[in-house]
């Protein structure tokens, strides 16, 4: 299994967030996050001058099979990317284990559940 954390522009969200459901990513979770980068000089966005010395952005936590951390990592590359500085970064990592706290059951089968929810 792997875990995928990206970080990517606000802006980006909607765009992210539907190409990962096109490559059948069922679930991950995203957190408000703030970064200091390098680049340390205002910006004009919408008639707003903004200084990027702090850096708001969203980042994405997925866990994936192993098997589908490609399709994961070229769909948020392809969506995300604007070409300017800051779109972003994607760290990969090995994940050891995972658990079902509901189930208890243990490995990859516990990323997705096979039984929907009903409205």
């Amino acid at each position: 299994m792997k875990k995928i954390e990206a970080i990517i522009r606000r802006t980006k969200f909607e765009e992210v967030k539907e190409a990962l459901l096109e490559a059948d990513i069922e679930w991950f979770s995203y957190t408000d996050v703030r970064g200091v980068g390098k680049a340390r000089k205002e910006r004009i966005y919408r008639g707003v001058t903004y200084n990027t010395d702090i850096i708001e952005r969203l980042m994405l936590t997925i866990v994936v099979r192993t098997r589908n951390a490609e399709k994961t990592i070229k769909a948020i590359l392809d969506s995300a990317r604007t070409g300017e500085v800051g779109d972003g970064r994607i760290f990969v990592s090995e994940v050891a284990e995972s658990y079902s706290i509901r189930t208890g059951e243990k490995g990859d089968k516990t990323l997705y559940t096979e039984d929907k929810p009903t409205v």
